[in-house]
This record gives C-alpha cells, sequence and structure tokens, in this order.
C-alpha cells in the first residue's frame, strides 16, 4: 500500500501549509481534483521528491520513501506536456528508461504493441502526434515499471477520442501492473477511470459526496 501521512509543505509566503494524507492500493487510481492554485501539483511534486515537506510522511509497502531523492524514488510520471525529447527516435526516448540508454528490442517491441505503435520506433518524436507522443511516454512508463504512477493531466491536450483511448490505456495497464496510480485533473471525464475522487480544498484532500 502507499501512505501519504500528515505530508506538509508551504511555498515562501504561505501562511497556512498544505497539510496531505491518503492512502492507495495496487491496482487503484485515485482521482484527485482542485481549482487551480489549491495544490495538486504541490502534492505531485512532493511524491516526486521534486519538494522536500516540511513534516510528514511519504511509503510505500511500510517503507520510507521521504528521505529518498527524487532519482531513487520507484516513481514514474505522465506530463500533460514535454514528456519526450523531440530530436530522438521512438526507441531513443524509450532507452531513456533504461541504464545507458541499453534497451533490448523484443523489451521495445513488447512496449510500443502495448500502446499499438509497433510501427513507429524509428520515428522523430518530433514528428509525431499529440497523443501519439503522450503513447510514447506511457510506453516508457511501462518500461520503467516503477509500483507508483503520477498522472498529472495526461489527457488535457488531446482531442476527444483519442483521450477517450488513453484513458482506457492507463486504466488497463495499473491494473495489470499493480501501480498506485495518482490522477491530478480538472476534467471529470478524465476522473471517471478512478477508483476513488478526493477534492483539494484549502489545502486539504477531502472526499467528494460520491466517496465520502
Amino acid at each position: 500500500m502507499f501512505v501519504i501521512d500528515k505530508l506538509t509543505f508551504a511555498h515562501p509566503g504561505q501562511a497556512d501549509p498544505y497539510a496531505f494524507s491518503l492512502n492507495l492500493c495496487p491496482g487503484e487510481i485515485l482521482g484527485i481534483s482542485g481549482v487551480s492554485g489549491s495544490g495538486k501539483s504541490t502534492l505531485l511534486d512532493l511524491v516526486a521528491g521534486f519538494l522536500t515537506p516540511l513534516s510528514g510522511e511519504i511509503a510505500l509497502d511500510g517503507v520510507s520513501l521521504t528521505p529518498l531523492p527524487a532519482e531513487r524514488r520507484p516513481v514514474a510520471i505522465l506530463f500533460q506536456h514535454d514528456n519526450l525529447f523531440d530530436h530522438l527516435s521512438v526507441a531513443g526516448n524509450l532507452g531513456l528508461a533504461r541504464p545507458g540508454g541499453k534497451l533490448a528490442e523484443t523489451d521495445l517491441a513488447d512496449a510500443l504493441n502495448a500502446v499499438d505503435l509497433a510501427r513507429l520506433a524509428r520515428r522523430r518524436a518530433a514528428d509525431l502526434s499529440g497523443g501519439q507522443k503522450q503513447r510514447v511516454a506511457l510506453a516508457r512508463c511501462l518500461l520503467l515499471d516503477r509500483p507508483i504512477l503520477l498522472l498529472d493531466e495526461p489527457f488535457s491536450a488531446l482531442d476527444t477520442a483519442i483521450a477517450a483511448d488513453m484513458r482506457a490505456l492507463v486504466r488497463d495497464l495499473v491494473t495489470a501492473k499493480a501501480w498506485h496510480a495518482l490522477l491530478v485533473s480538472h476534467q471529470q471525464v478524465d476522473l471517471a477511470i478512478a477508483d476513488r475522487r478526493l477534492i483539494l480544498a484549502d489545502g486539504r484532500l477531502h472526499a467528494t459526496e460520491e466517496d465520502g
């Protein structure tokens, strides 16, 4: 189980610190919504290790992640934009998921087949559509296969049909790989794939009416 327990943080000049607590089971997607500036990205940055909390604990299966730097945390991230290096090929971007960029052809093929991009391994990322780029970024998360997946508005820049396909793909992979997924979005259609939802307001996480 993934647990955040009484985790606090304040940006410079912020009088009332954020305080986050939640738990997440393997294979579960927890959806988090809230207005702009409510602290959604701050929460993900704390989990990823990009920010240092004032107090509290982040733990996976009873092991504390709080002291670990970002590069040592068992976390993969899918952002809204800028997931890929445009000058690299699809294969080159996926190679970044492995030490030294060395990726076996069978692993490359398996990852691209999983996201239905088997024919695009040698294409430059700059020449991909937005939906194709997100699929490649998801394939990289698949290759990393880290137990915590952070999803930061990953579908909001996609066309309606492509976003629907991506949501279904993320849902299937989280279940199959038993990842612990935190999905931040302001779109209710995106949050529909979540097993539970929380609302971030006044620096705190609150249950929604349907989950409350």
